[in-house]
Parts: C-alpha cells; structure tokens; sequence
C-alpha cells in the first residue's frame, strides 16, 4: 500500500502519479484513471475557497485521508487530502479502470459493460460502494482500516501509457488552469483528453500555471 509520505509532496504531482495506481475499497478496486487537482490556496474552485469546514479539514486531518462530499444533491465524491509538500490541497478520483470485485459495482450500477462502470467520479462511488459515512477515512498509516488503500496494481496500465494535463470538469472558476491527469485514450476516463465543455465562467489565470 502508499504511505503517508507518498501524498506529502505537491498536489499537482500526486495528482499525475496516481494516475496508475490502484484503488482499494472493501472486497472492490480499480486502476486510477483520471484525477484533478485543488489547491488549498490560489484555486477559487477549490471547496477551501468558499468550504470553511473544508478549511478546518485541511489543518487537521493527515495527509492521504479521504475527503467525501455529496455533490448537487445527487452523488458522493471521493477525494484524497495531500499536505505537507511545497502546495496543499485536494484530488478528486474522477475514474477508474474496474478490477477485483466487478460483480458487486454492476450489481451496485445496475450496469453491465465494465466502461460504465467507473467511468466518471459519482459513478465510481456508487459502483464501489462508498458514502458519506465514509468522509476522514485514513488511506494510509497506521490508522487506516483493512480492506482499504492505495497500491501499486499487480497488473499495470498498458505499458508507454501517457498520462496527459487538461482542463477540470464541470467547474465555473480557474477553468483555465490544466489540473486534470488523464491516462490519454484509455476507455474508462470520463471525458476524453480535449473534450471539457467550458461552462460560461470566470477565468482567472494563476502565476506560473495553466
């Protein structure tokens, strides 16, 4: 499994090395396809821009705890808390290649072919299982539960795959800065490398990042 050490370092590139990584939640997994990135500071999208409790979670809690948040009223989303490193902040786990336990995501799914399975944030939370109850679970150190972490898979990404920077999804602030890791023409990312939809929205453009 990571250590702690792996989310001490910069947000943007644990944000790209997890692209790879493997998933592990209670009997389910997935290899990590797609992630975004925000920063504790300077990122008017990130939720310690507006989220006082998000704030208070960042100060307090340890590096690799999991961030849980219902979104719209309709899906939990999982994100990892980096700290420590040159820059803080929050990775969404926007999608997953499924693995072990893909019985239990289409039962959970109510889907078949394992593309719709993971293919997008509150997707992957629904097809593995994770809730609300969920929210400061430890990925890693001593206090993390079993059945539960992050590792390097058995069974990697095909070999040569190019993890690629783009645009985050679905957001109407720092829609310019390229905070969005894509394992480039894998099957299972939610939106395809080029393809983010920019909503009508500020843009603001951050000193020495895109």
């Amino acid at each position: 499994m990571l250590k702690q050490d792996f989310f001490q370092r910069d947000v943007l590139t644990v944000a790209r090395e997890l692209v790879g990584m493997e998933l592990v939640w209670h009997g389910c997994s997935g290899i990590i396809v797609e992630t975004e990135a925000y920063a504790e500071v300077g990122d008017a999208a990130s939720h310690t821009a507006s989220r006082p409790s998000a704030r208070e979670f960042m100060r307090v809690m340890e590096p690799g705890t999991a961030y849980v948040y219902f979104n719209y009223g309709m899906y939990w989303l999982f994100n990892l808390l980096v700290k420590g490193g040159p820059q803080n902040g929050l990775i969404l786990i926007r999608a997953l290649e499924p693995r072990e336990g893909q019985a239990e995501m289409r039962q959970r799914r109510g889907r078949e072919h394992p593309g719709e399975l993971c293919s997008g944030p509150g997707k992957l939370t629904l097809a593995l299982g994770i809730r609300g109850s969920d929210h400061g679970t430890p990925m890693t150190g001593a206090g993390r539960p079993g059945g539960v972490g992050l590792r390097v898979p058995a069974v990697p990404l095909a070999p040569g795959q190019v993890v690629a920077e783009d645009i985050r999804v679905g957001i109407r602030k720092a829609v310019d800065f390229k905070w969005r890791f894509v394992a480039v023409g894998h099957a299972h990312v939610s939106v395809p490398l080029g393809k983010v939809k920019v909503p009508g929205a500020t843009s603001r453009k951050r000193a020495g990042r895109k």
